[in-house]
């Protein structure tokens, strides 16, 4: 039974995945059209990123009272909505920046109480033998979604206009919340507590493990670093390596490593699951450095391929080891401080990028950005619980209730 729920969740997570790369393209080509411009944009991306911000840890806790597939039902409603709003006022000529910020700022705030809850639902529908090849599912059902999604939006935005970009979007919420209103696992819940009181208990259950403590800090001083990468690499792609088709290659490679680093985290399962993905990090400054040396679109590609493969199986030994050793009733708010240290950490890198490059110049500011890359993951094999920890085998899991017998507790 769980395993048909969790083919059912993956079937409408990749739809909303898909969805949400046609409202990407939607929503840069239906504000540049309006006479926008650079300056709109940015600020509905900022007004995203604050809703994020201010919502994530909440989110986390919400996951950790309510049934999880409840949450991410109310934030797919939520998003469905805003997706029609936009539609609504692109189709309508009614434009108006105030009205975008909010709406994007709401999307973005629903899907911070969606994510958490996401997290602490998949352990759930598999058995714990198969929570690894679980995550590798749905990572490489994600990333091909990242590549298909904006891809599949181009053509339809440039064929019908930015509406029906939001419009496509709108229904690959409806696909998710049919498919989370389908579900039958329930989640056994205990009782509350205030707010505050249970996002401290979400961070004490983090800092007494010295792997997810040092993991935490250690995605935030990469995803500085990354988030200044990201930026740069765009620009050189565009101006040395061959303008827009280059990093439309470049991006695909990513894609591409994506789906292969998911797909040996299908087959490859060592019992030290966590320092294995640590391994694989390291591979990511190839990906940075190739843009260095030797500066070539071919050498370019393949660090793409080479770097992703290595990040995206680094994120499924990541979600498993959280899974495996955080009790459920907590995973909700574990997740959200993990999300929140990477939305954190990325802007801030993105906004440094600039400044960074006009004093140092781009090639240094790369050199630097990859060496702190593979710092931020090598220090982490030196963390006792990083190097030692194993999978948990399914005599010693957490018991989950069956789903005939659950829903008794909790809401």
């Amino acid at each position: 039974m769980r395993i048909s729920d969790f083919r059912l969740l993956a079937a409408g997570q990749t739809l909303s995945w898909v969805g949400n790369g046609f409202q990407t393209v939607a929503l840069a080509v239906a504000v540049v059209l309006a006479g926008g411009g650079a300056g709109d944009l940015g600020l509905v991306m900022a007004s995203s990123i604050v809703a994020r911000l201010a919502c994530t840890l909440f989110g986390g806790v919400w996951a950790d009272r309510l049934q999880p597939q409840r949450v991410m039902v109310g934030s797919d409603l939520v998003r469905l909505l805003t997706a029609v709003a936009m539609a609504a006022m692109f189709a309508g000529d009614g434009y108006h920046l105030w009205l975008l910020c909010a709406l994007a700022a709401i999307s973005t705030g629903a899907a911070s109480f969606f994510d958490p809850a996401f997290g602490a639902l998949r352990p759930l529908l598999v058995p714990v033998e198969k929570r690894q090849s679980a995550n590798a599912t749905l990572s490489m059902l994600q990333t091909g979604s990242q590549v298909a999604g904006p891809a599949l939006g181009g053509v339809t935005v440039a064929a019908f206009g930015a509406s029906a970009g939001f419009t496509v979007n709108a229904l690959s919420f409806l696909a998710s919340m049919v498919a989370a209103l389908l579900l039958r696992v329930r989640a056994e819940r205990g009782p509350r507590a205030s707010m505050i009181g249970e996002l401290a208990e979400g961070w004490r259950e983090i800092s007494k493990r010295d792997w997810l403590l040092g993991g935490l800090f250690g995605a935030t001083v990469y995803h500085i670093a990354n988030g200044v990468i990201l930026v740069l690499v765009q620009v050189v792609a565009i101006e040395r390596l061959g303008g827009p088709s280059a990093a439309g290659f470049i991006a695909a490679a990513e894609g591409l490593g994506g789906v292969l680093g998911a797909a040996v985290a299908l087959r490859f399962k060592p019992r030290r699951l966590l320092r294995a993905g640590w391994l694989t990090l390291l591979l990511m400054p190839l990906w940075a450095l190739a843009y260095v040396w030797p500066a070539e679109l071919i050498a370019v590609i393949a660090g793409a391929i080479i770097g992703y493969a290595g990040l995206i199986y680094f994120d499924v030994a990541w979600e498993t080891a959280i899974q495996d050793h955080v009790p459920q009733r907590m995973l909700g708010r574990v997740s959200s401080w993990d999300y929140l240290t990477s939305f954190l950490a990325m802007p801030v890198g993105n906004v440094l990028a600039g400044p960074l490059a006009d004093a140092y110049g781009t090639n240094k500011v790369l050199t630097v950005c990859a060496a702190v890359l593979f710092l931020s993951a090598a220090v982490q094999l030196l963390i006792p619980g990083a190097r030692r920890l194993t999978r948990v085998q399914p005599a010693t899991a957490e018991p989950t209730r069956p789903p005939e017998l659950a829903g008794t507790t909790g809401t």
